[in-house]
């Protein structure tokens, strides 16, 4: 009775935070979701200690929810597994649950994921032996990426990992996390010093949080303050299986919804209604273990997948060449900092065909429409460089083919060091315009 009636009050609490999410500030909703788990009796609360000795003790495997709370994207799915929506409610009780809403001490030597995602999911043993992961995010909505059936197929499989532990051990191991440039964020130049282990609910709560995406950012700088390249892995981290040309289903756990004519993936003979159950030898439970082996895939490589057909088992081949994970990644909360680095604090979107028509642009050249201009601190190179919102560069540093912002954020990142001058032609009220800025 205890635990039903801590499951509807945390669904009242939820529901009513969801319908504030948007009059709240950041404060607030950090402080309003300790308080909405103060009394669970389902959820450990920012603390993974406890939770492993917890799971030990009741020979449960964990669920681990890293959970950047003044983020609102991924609110609504947040709710739903905060509060055990039917469609998995069955399943957590076989889990110990812990809640971990800070990067601030995240032990990177043991958790590694998309830091770009505000919401993720670990399924792992006491002993912090990865069975698997889950959450995904793109440009497309929550809905198309991510799902409470799609949540409970992958516990079902953790589930059959721990029962089977011992006879699975072997396959795992790709799964677990590659050695750490540092231990804890706090260790990353750009964050040391200005945060501590432990979030301040007596003071200004959200400005002591380290959020996930400021890990990303933090490896970024790493190379750029030394004058270096940023590597495909670093700046494409995680890729959308789009790259290879395929779009999953979010209710299953690696099935194939669409693949796309020609592309990586179709060459490689993968049709529509295939479960890939292994790439690179690793067994699949979700969309994020598809990122996780690509993220961790060199850049050209011949990664073998096993894919299950009309009850056979297929083994089939994906070719990646050079530059195959290089995608979108303007949707990404780190390429904010990108766009300072590489763009002056400019957003840009490539015209479309139809647009192009309109002002008399080929299909093949340049025509990026600046969408934003930054008004503060380093976001405003470009601003104060003379840019301004409608804008229509048709030239970049002597670029002047057909990119999109990723690709351009490409090229001067991995071409251009901080400092750089860069000349950019700009159409406007019917005329050219040449303005420069030095990169940062």
């Amino acid at each position: 009775m205890r635990t039903w009636l801590a499951v509807l009050g945390l669904f009242f609490v939820c529901s009513s935070l969801r319908a504030q999410a948007q009059a709240q500030d950041r404060e607030t909703r950090v402080r309003n979701d300790r308080e909405a788990f103060r009394d669970s009796q389902d959820w450990i609360y920012n603390d993974l200690d406890a939770a492993r000795r917890s799971a030990t003790e009741a020979g449960k495997p964990l669920l681990v929810v890293f959970r950047c709370v003044p983020c609102v994207a991924c609110q609504k799915f947040d709710d739903e597994v905060a509060r055990r929506d039917p469609i998995i409610r069955d399943l957590l009780e076989h889990f110990v649950c812990v809640r971990i809403v800070q990067a601030n001490a995240i032990d990177l030597s043991h958790f590694q994921h998309d830091f770009d995602l505000s919401f993720a999911v670990y399924l792992i043993h006491p002993d912090l032996t990865i069975y698997g992961r889950f959450g995904t995010r793109s440009e497309r909505p929550e809905s198309e990426d991510i799902s409470l059936k799609g949540l409970r197929k992958a516990m079902e499989a953790a589930l059959r990992m721990h029962r089977e532990d011992r006879a699975v051990r072997a396959s795992l191991a790709g799964k677990q996390v590659r050695p750490a440039r540092f231990k804890v964020p706090t260790d990353y130049p750009s964050l040391s010093g200005k945060y501590g282990a432990a979030l301040n609910y007596e003071g200004q709560v959200t400005k002591s949080c380290i959020h996930c995406h400021q890990v990303r950012e933090a490896e970024r700088l790493v190379y750029r303050t030394a004058g270096q390249p940023l590597p495909d892995e670093v700046l494409y981290p995680y890729p959308d299986p789009a790259v290879l040309g395929l779009k999953l289903d979010p209710n299953g756990m690696a099935t194939v919804e669409r693949v796309r004519d020609g592309s990586i993936a179709g060459r490689a003979g993968l049709k529509v209604g295939d479960e890939i159950a292994t790439l690179a030898g690793q067994p699949l439970i979700s969309i994020a273990d598809v990122q996780w082996v690509l993220q961790n895939t060199p850049r050209s490589a011949r990664v073998p997948a096993q894919v299950r057909r009309d009850g056979k088992t297929l083994d089939l081949t994906l070719d990646l060449p050079a530059g195959w994970r290089r995608g979108d990644i303007s949707w990404r909360a780190t390429t904010w900092d990108l766009r300072r680095m590489g763009l002056g604090g400019l957003r840009l979107a490539d015209l479309t065909d139809e647009q192009r028509a309109g002002v008399k642009r080929p299909g093949d050249a340049m025509a990026l429409k600046v969408e934003h201009v930054g008004e503060y601190g380093e976001h405003a190179v470009a601003k104060r460089a003379g840019f301004r919102k409608g804008d229509l560069i048709v030239s970049f540093d002597g670029k002047a083919g057909r990119m999109s912002e990723s690709d351009l954020l490409g090229y001067v990142l991995q071409q251009k060091k901080p400092g750089d001058e860069v000349s950019v032609t700009v159409l406007r009220d019917g005329g050219e315009t040449t303005l420069r800025f030095a990169l940062r």
